[in-house]
């Protein structure tokens, strides 16, 4: 089964090896100048409504992998936003190579995650140890080089990694594995069992550094709603929470215009019935509403806004803690290094902008939600 999320995987990687730039060493293409943003709208008047439960944020994500996008991005979504968000893989190439953690970090994140802190942003960090393309499959820097997560000396890697992250950026939310319940799914058993040995060790290791962090997997609601594969039924995530007993708190990804028509159609325990009674916090990790119609999916950009109203609803029956739009842009392709998965049209226009920075309707439904506060 293909991978269906692809747009997440697809800008990290990018966005890892243009961050040299910013880091202060690495192979990193010099900026070319970005489109001049159109006006930002008039942010929406506060609401009479109730505050929100939850922090609002988004990854740096660009349109376009440039350090001029990167920066124009995170200067623009800062001023809507509470918690930036670092989605990506691991830099396996790098690892097997024999760089150091600490040298890469210093390379491709120090400065950037010293950028948004500025911004006034907190901050999480996501570890994605499997294909974040192809659920079914190893990162493709593994494949490339022929190696596994089910290696020893990979998961060696890998906590070493999740242990610079640790030190040297200081998460407040660290999550160590991605969608659990599809690579479970749809990835080989030996796969599975990887990924959840990796984060077992990553975590006793990060436990005994006695490290700050709270962390987390996340689960894929279509996939426990029976909308994702051949079943129709509700799984649910026992079995997650059961593999990953150290989970502080509940990751979602949710990309429900897979499942439905129209945002009115989720049903309204989406969240509630998702996460049970086992009473942990909720951050939705990733997801969104696509404004544009492709494939066997019909949307618009109305459709859009009206999702991030709904899904207000819905993170507001968990009383989530966080909720992050990992695009704040759409993502232009044809910038990007070609070929791109074919899948990947599914999911470049979730931006609360278009690739230009122009504003989207769904935008305005962010900023209203965003200037109620947090309460």
């Amino acid at each position: 089964m293909r991978r269906r999320h692809a747009l997440s995987g697809i800008a990290a990687t990018s966005l890892a090896a243009m961050l040299g730039g910013c880091g202060g060493g690495g192979n990193a293409p010099s900026p070319s100048p970005a489109p001049s943003p159109s006006p930002t709208p008039t942010p929406t008047p506060a609401p009479t409504t109730a505050q929100r439960s939850y922090r609002m944020g988004f990854s740096p994500n660009p349109p376009r992998p440039t350090l001029a996008a990167v920066l124009q991005g995170i200067d623009l979504w800062s001023t809507s936003a509470e918690i930036a968000f670092i989605h990506e893989e691991l830099p396996w190439a790098d690892l097997i190579a024999g760089t150091t953690p600490a040298a890469i970090l210093a390379r491709d994140k120090v400065q950037l995650v010293q950028y948004l802190r500025a911004k006034g942003l907190a901050f999480s960090m996501m570890l994605d140890l499997t294909n974040g393309l192809a659920r079914e499959s190893e990162a493709p820097a593994l494949t490339a080089a022929g190696r596994s997560l089910a290696e020893p000396a990979i998961q060696a890697l890998a906590r070493d990694y999740a242990l610079a992250v640790q030190s040297t950026l200081t998460p407040e939310f660290l999550g160590l594995a991605a969608e659990t319940n599809l690579v479970r799914l749809a990835a080989p058993p030996a796969l599975y069992q990887a990924l959840k040995t990796a984060a077992a060790a990553i975590e006793s290791a990060l436990a005994a550094a006695a490290a700050p962090s709270r962390r987390f997997v996340s689960v894929q609601a279509e996939t426990a709603w029976g909308r994702i594969g051949s079943s129709t039924a509700f799984a649910g995530i026992a079995q997650d929470l059961a593999d990953f007993p150290f989970t502080a708190a509940l990751g979602i990804s949710s990309y429900p215009y897979f499942g439905y028509a129209d945002p009115a159609d989720i049903p309204a325990d989406y969240y509630t019935r998702l996460r049970g009674t086992n009473g942990l916090p909720v951050i939705v990790s990733e997801g969104g509403w696509s404004s544009a119609s492709v494939g066997t999916i019909t949307s618009t950009p109305a459709k859009q806004a009206a999702y991030i109203t709904r899904h207000h609803d819905l993170l507001a029956s968990v009383q989530a803690v966080a909720c992050i739009q990992l695009n704040f842009t759409d993502i232009d392709t044809a910038a990007f290094p070609q070929p791109l998965p074919a899948n990947l049209a599914l999911f470049t226009s979730l931006g609360l902008t278009d690739a230009n920075f122009a504003a989207k309707p769904a935008l305005a439904a962010w900023d209203a939600l965003f200037a109620r506060g947090r309460g």
